[in-house]
């Protein structure tokens, strides 16, 4: 699906892959969810499942908003947010509810087949997730999530925070199909053995440790009917030929997903120590797309980049953007590898950027905490189980609060310093070069592209002519012979055969780093209409 912006002149059509109407997770709604076990002794029966580790679920009866959902599979969800709030033997577990457990075409509202909901473990402010969430879409596919008020055989659980699973609906609303290679890069595990004879891994960090498939099944789970071949053979062209990455890897999304755990200090991720919370959908065109996933201990909530200690409020919001790539980390291939690329890296260093700019310099992000603050304040002091008090819930967005003896640093107070720290880095302080005027027009059998780009050291066209294709890179030139009328004049061009429906965008390289029209390209571009 797709936003569309309409430019008046000239006249361009800005597309993106983003999901239409929210609907079901829009994040204004509560629902209502009542789960009905016939088991009086439910609670020992789940925890049993999830000790043995098993694919099992209970049954249960799981009405929404008042519709009723029979037989649906039911099983808690999580490692810390479900073992360290058992070990305190408090109540608010989180909960994993898939509809078509025994009936293959239910569906919970909006075509949802599985409700993740979250007991907003380590996080007083109840808004990590759903914040995190709202932002991640804005510049890459991500989940929707919103608020539930839960309830248990007629027990009010609480106020949990409803989170939309990686599955079939998601994939059908980015891209349009959903019959790809989908990996989960999470250990099921924690701790895995490996198996003799197979090099030491780090959890789901894509470094290359054979052909052989069981060397990674103990940190990856593979959703999709196959795939280890090809999960093997982008860790091998990763780590050993990262000049032919582009055949299998969605570049700019990987930027994207690095570039957002940095800014929103998302390091219970691949960025982080535990290396992991993200999924790996292959598209047609034969490329993986990195899927964000977990947000909860976004904005600070996990503190562990590397193998340290946890980091102090300081520490958090001066993490260096370069982390594991100043030292070329083999355990970080994603990172090491990708940078290493000098036009990468200067993508990366933009995105940054326009994450910051767009919402945190700005106090965008501010705005809208408070906002579901607010409306979230009633519920919040109705949940008799939560894990954290009212008065935390108040003062977290603002201000430190405690998380049993853990803690958790205000929201605000962290990212004020985070943003201040980021714009000020050397390598983002220097100003990209800007990009305005954008435009195309055809004559025969060409498309012509062109943009004022004030002090470029190069600047692409970056095309593609069909969403099932790959992006491909063209350089752009000021000399007078590319359609950008005359040499030396800042107006920067292109061409491409033209094709009706072509998706562009622009990259302009400085000193040390790249701007991009449109600034959340490649998922924002402009596209080509018929009568262009």
């Amino acid at each position: 699906m797709t936003r569309q912006i309409i430019y008046l002149f000239p006249v361009l059509l800005l597309s993106s892959f983003a999901a239409g109407g929210q609907g079901f997770f829009d994040w204004n709604v509560i629902h209502e969810i009542r789960i009905t076990f016939k088991e009086s002794d439910w609670d020992r029966v789940l925890d049993s499942i999830k000790q043995l580790k098993t694919d099992e679920r209970l049954l249960a009866v799981v009405e929404i908003d008042g519709k009723k959902f029979p037989d649906v599979g039911v099983r808690y969800k999580g490692n810390s947010s479900y073992f360290n709030v058992r070990k305190y033997e408090d109540t608010k577990l989180p909960f994993n509810l898939k509809s078509n457990h025994v009936h293959p075409d239910q569906f919970f509202p909006g075509k949802t087949e599985t409700l993740k909901l979250s007991n907003v473990f380590r996080d007083p402010s109840f808004l990590r997730e759903v914040i995190s969430y709202e932002i991640a879409r804005e510049y890459m596919p991500a989940p929707r999530a919103n608020f539930a008020r839960v309830f248990v055989n007629e027990v009010y659980m609480g106020l949990y925070n409803s989170t939309e699973s990686v599955e079939d609906d998601f994939l059908e609303d980015y891209f349009g199909e959903k019959k790809g290679i989908l990996v989960k890069c999470d250990p099921e595990e924690w701790g895995v053995d490996a198996k003799p004879g197979c090099p030491p891994g780090d959890k789901a960090s894509l470094m290359y440790l054979g052909e052989d498939p069981d060397c990674y099944k103990g940190f990856y789970e593979m959703k999709s009917d196959s795939g280890w071949d090809q999960l093997i053979l982008l860790t091998k062209i990763l780590n050993n030929q990262p000049e032919r990455i582009e055949e299998i890897l969605d570049v700019d999304m990987a930027l994207r997903m690095l570039a957002y755990n940095m800014v929103l200090l998302n390091f219970d991720s691949y960025t982080g120590r535990l290396s992991h919370n993200y999924y790996l959908y292959q598209r047609k065109n034969g490329q993986f797309v990195p899927l964000i996933w977990d947000l909860n201990l976004s904005l600070g909530g996990f503190r562990f980049v590397d193998t340290g200690k946890a980091l102090n409020k300081e520490e958090l919001q001066t993490v260096s953007p370069f982390i594991y790539y100043k030292d070329k980390d083999p355990t970080r291939p994603l990172i090491t590898q990708l940078l290493s690329n000098p036009l990468y890296r200067k993508i990366y260093v933009g995105h940054i950027r326009t994450l910051v700019e767009e919402n945190f310099s700005n106090g965008a992000y501010l705005k809208r905490c408070r906002e579901i603050q607010e409306f979230i304040d009633q519920e919040v002091r109705n949940d008799k189980n939560k894990l954290y008090s009212y008065e935390a819930f108040q003062a977290n967005l603002d201000s430190t609060s405690l998380a049993g003896k853990t803690e958790i640093y205000g929201i605000a107070e962290l990212m004020e310093g985070r943003a201040k720290y980021l714009l000020s880095h050397p390598v983002l302080s220097v100003p990209p070069p800007p990009i305005s005027e954008v435009q195309h027009f055809h004559y025969g059998p060409t498309l012509a592209v062109n943009a004022r780009i004030g002090g470029a050291q190069k600047a692409w066209l970056v095309y593609r002519y069909d969403k099932d294709d790959r992006f491909v890179f063209l350089e752009m030139f000021d000399d007078g012979g590319h359609n950008d009328q005359v040499g030396g004049d800042d107006i920067w061009g292109a061409t491409i055969d033209w094709k009706q429906g072509t998706h562009y965008y622009i990259v302009a390289e400085g000193e040390r780093s790249a701007s991009l029209s449109p600034s959340r390209a490649s998922f924002e571009y402009y596209k080509v209409k018929k009568e262009d």
